[in-house]
């Protein structure tokens, strides 16, 4: 991990990471997080941003986008509020980019989307349409598109599968299908200057994401979520060659932690130096504009 590029100059960014605290991983995760950690036989042990800091920071990692989360009308669950957000970001201004969510099942979503942006300085959106329960290609979210595309701020979208709700009855009423990246596709046609990040590497329509991210200028991804040696392995070969360009490092911290995903990068990947360039921070910084 120590020879991958960046890290000396801790230069990496991870672009999907959630808070470690019980803010996000018990209150707004509710039981649908614990049915998730009890199927993977992980821990929903919970710690402070000094100790994440200090752990990013040993890995090589200077800057992580911290993930707004509101799916409170979908799941009853209280929301990651957004002023909790900006108030981290603030407190660690130099690592952190602070991305909001707006509940879309809300009635003020707009009015939230805009204070995001005009009072709370921040970066972008972040939308979990499983846990959040709704069809982002549906008609009735049109102005919430509109008016982030007007902001000029970029949205994460959740590409497949959700480990959410994992092995309960009904999956806790949680939709797999609203995970469809091609969902996404019909935003980024209709708003061309919406820059969209497509979050993890979508199974199990690896390919339908690869498609719309190659089709779609304003479309991205991340390889967060999965350990790559998991990853499929079309996903890696698009990733180092006609997509290296548009994909990005994330962990979806603390479900996976840095030097896990770093070390399995290394030793379950071949790309040339310039492409892991490319994918640890080079279009992440271009994305994000840093």
């Amino acid at each position: 991990m120590d020879q991958l590029p960046g890290v000396a100059e801790q230069r990496l960014i991870d672009t999907h990471a959630h808070q470690p605290t019980a803010e996000f991983l018990e209150e707004a995760g509710g039981k649908m997080m614990q049915d998730a950690a009890r199927k993977f036989g992980t821990d929903l042990e919970t710690w402070g941003y000094e100790e994440m800091r200090a752990e990013y920071a040993d890995a090589g990692i200077g800057r992580a986008v911290l993930l707004g989360w509101d799916a409170e009308t979908n799941t009853g669950n209280p929301p990651v509020p957004n002023d909790y957000v900006a108030e981290v970001r603030d407190e660690y201004p130099d690592f952190f980019i602070g991305f909001g969510s707006v509940d879309p099942l809300k009635d003020d979503c707009v009015e939230e989307a805009i204070r995001c942006v005009e009072d709370l300085d921040l970066s972008g959106f972040k939308f979990q349409q499983i846990a959040q329960g709704f069809d982002p290609s549906a008609p009735e979210y049109e102005d919430l598109w509109a008016t982030i595309e007007d902001l000029g701020v970029p949205v994460v979208f959740h590409g497949g599968n959700s480990t959410l709700g994992a092995c309960s009855a009904g999956g806790r009423g949680l939709k797999v299908k609203h995970g469809n990246p091609l969902l996404i596709d019909d935003i980024a046609a209709e708003h061309p200057d919406l820059e969209i990040l497509i979050a993890h590497p979508a199974f199990p329509w690896e390919a339908e994401q690869l498609a719309v991210c190659q089709q779609k200028g304003n479309v991205y991804m991340d390889l967060s979520g999965w350990l790559p040696k998991y990853i499929d392995e079309q996903v890696l070969q698009y990733a180092g060659s006609v997509l290296s360009d548009k994909v990005m490092f994330g962990t979806d911290y603390p479900m996976i932690h840095p030097d896990e995903w770093l070390e399995s990068f290394a030793a379950h990947t071949d790309y040339d130096e310039a492409t892991q360039q490319r994918l640890l921070f080079e279009n992440a910084e271009a994305f994000f504009g840093l």
